[in-house]
């Protein structure tokens, strides 16, 4: 066998096509759940999130998680994409219901892979997003929504690929100051 492929870890134990128990065994070089019944294999899959780069007068909006795990740290707004919406309707669904903002997206920013989040390996598409309306308030799954300066970004950030997400919007927007103050001879 290939690679360092762990057990599969889903909840799945029978088989979503004929009930039987599923069985674990080696198939195309991994470790994989199989229906001796039916023969389905049980692919499992990356969860699939959908955050925003919302920004105002250079400034990043996060929230503080108020749910495990990652409780009490800053994150995108940002979800699951559920399975009949396409990640753009996620992402402006999410942003409504975690900070009260009615949002378009603009463009596509980037995409995460994350394997620290303890109900899954992600990945996280991260559109750019345009406030359009509504007002920004805290919810039952973010509080203290903020607009953080480049250089005030918070050190505790969630993991799920925001991190990352943050981090790489840190980098450039400081990157862009430094290039500024160079052209323009500013301290």
């Amino acid at each position: 066998m290939e690679g360092n492929n762990p057990m599969p870890r889903g909840s799945v134990r029978f088989c979503l096509n004929c009930g039987s128990p599923l069985e674990v065994g080696e198939i195309d070089h991994r470790l994989r759940s199989f229906c001796l019944h039916c023969g389905r294999i049980h692919y499992e899959q990356l969860k699939v999130g959908a955050g925003a780069i919302i920004e105002q007068d250079g400034c990043l909006l996060l929230i503080k998680r108020t749910q495990e795990p990652f409780a009490a740290h800053w994150n995108l707004p940002a979800g699951y994409v559920e399975v009949d919406e396409s990640p753009a309707q996620a992402v402006v669904r999410e942003v409504y219901e975690e900070t009260g903002l009615r949002v378009e997206v603009s463009a596509l920013e980037s995409v995460y892979f994350a394997d620290d989040d303890s109900r899954g390996n992600l990945i996280l598409i991260v559109y750019r997003c345009q406030v359009l309306a509504g007002t920004l308030a805290a919810t039952a799954e973010g509080v203290d929504p903020t607009y953080f300066q480049p250089d005030q970004v918070p050190a505790l950030l969630t993991g799920g690929g925001h991190n990352q997400a943050i981090l790489a919007w840190q980098a450039a927007r400081l990157r862009c100051r430094a290039i500024h103050a160079f052209r323009h001879g500013c301290p």
